[in-house]
């Protein structure tokens, strides 16, 4: 795959865009040591109005980062807990009888805002997780006979634990595809933990009346955001101009396909996972300082965008095959084609 350069053709991405990214970047370093992928992750998602799953074992900072996000912007934030007996009302709302007028009343619920945090969903039995699908997919929800417009923006950002642990539900494949992203965290390296470390002996205590609670990273959290609503329009404007060539989309086609028609693979990717591939590329190039996408955005991108949307089969699974495995053979196949012009995946 060649990594075709082109001018700009459209002037729109200005340096106050690249000034709030680094603003953003910047608020949420101060309280997330590392996680630079998954900050980039954040931006890519908020920037195309893509939904993100975060995955990855407690104690990892999935929830601490979001809120970091949310307080960096002056958006609406929400933040539902997921639990077993969560029910579908609890999320969209529902309608309730006023006493006083015998008559219903609509109550809206948490979803009804910018940002949701759908935190630790895969605690919630299938059918409240279900009552997201309408809203991630038409920004929309039906409460009784009425259908209400969510606001513009609207994201949800959900993480989740490992599904062999207990308690847990795994997310169905309808649901799953709707994610434009999802990212597996990993656990920080020794220096960096080391640095988590000597923050967390530094955040002292909060008193509160006669007494005190110990401090703990949300409480470093700034209320005051470093950027507004029309820098983020700006920056999703920006995106429009980030140019994609026939070369990176002829590719993004083929390595679609080659997961419904390889042999390991029982299921495949569907075609929101070739429009995910195209829209989270232009905005990593926008977030790289490029008007132009470049096959590196396509390898650092396809595990997010592909994994979560495939499935071995039962063949590949008791070979020993890996999901990972086989994404990175079909990148590697691609790479190889293309002649040497493109990056190739060890």
């Amino acid at each position: 795959m060649s990594s075709e350069q082109v001018e700009p053709s459209d002037a729109t991405i200005s340096d106050s865009t690249y000034e709030f990214i680094n603003a953003i970047r910047n608020r949420v370093g101060t309280v997330v040591v590392g996680q630079d992928v998954v900050v980039e992750r954040l931006l890519i998602a908020l920037f195309t109005s893509g939904h993100l799953l975060l995955q990855g074992v407690p104690g990892l900072a999935k929830t601490l980062l979001v809120s970091a996000l949310s307080k960096s912007i002056d958006l609406e934030f929400s933040r539902i807990q997921f639990t077993v007996d969560l029910l579908p009302s609890d999320i969209i709302g529902s309608e309730i009888l006023d006493q006083q007028t015998h008559e219903f009343r609509t109550h809206k619920g948490p979803i009804f805002t910018n940002l949701l945090l759908a935190d630790e969903i895969n605690r919630a039995a299938p059918k409240v997780q279900s009552a997201l699908l309408e809203a991630m997919q038409e920004r929309k929800v039906t409460i009784g006979n009425e259908n209400y417009s969510l606001p513009a923006p609207f994201l949800v950002i959900a993480t989740q634990n490992p599904v062999e642990q207990a308690g847990t539900f795994e997310l169905p494949e309808a649901q799953l595809d709707r994610f434009m992203l999802c990212h597996r965290l990993e656990y920080p390296t020794p220096s960096e933990e080391k640095e988590v470390l000597r923050r967390n002996t530094e955040l002292g205590v909060r008193r509160e009346g006669a007494g005190a609670v110990a401090r703990t990273e949300f409480d470093v959290l700034d209320e005051q955001s470093v950027a507004d609503r029309a820098e983020l329009v700006k920056a999703m404007e920006a995106i429009q101009s980030v140019h994609v060539s026939d070369t990176f989309t002829d590719h993004v086609v083929d390595l679609v396909n080659r997961t419904r028609t390889h042999p390991a693979i029982e299921l495949g990717c569907s075609p929101r996972a070739g429009i995910a591939l195209i829209k989270s590329a232009r905005a990593r190039a926008l977030i790289h300082k490029r008007h132009y996408v470049i096959p590196e955005d396509l390898y650092a991108l396809a595990e997010d965008v592909v994994l979560h949307r495939i499935r071995l089969n039962y063949e590949a699974l008791a070979d020993g095959l890996t999901t990972v495995g086989v994404l990175r053979q079909m990148l590697n196949e691609i790479g190889a084609e293309t002649n040497g012009d493109g990056e190739v995946l060890a």
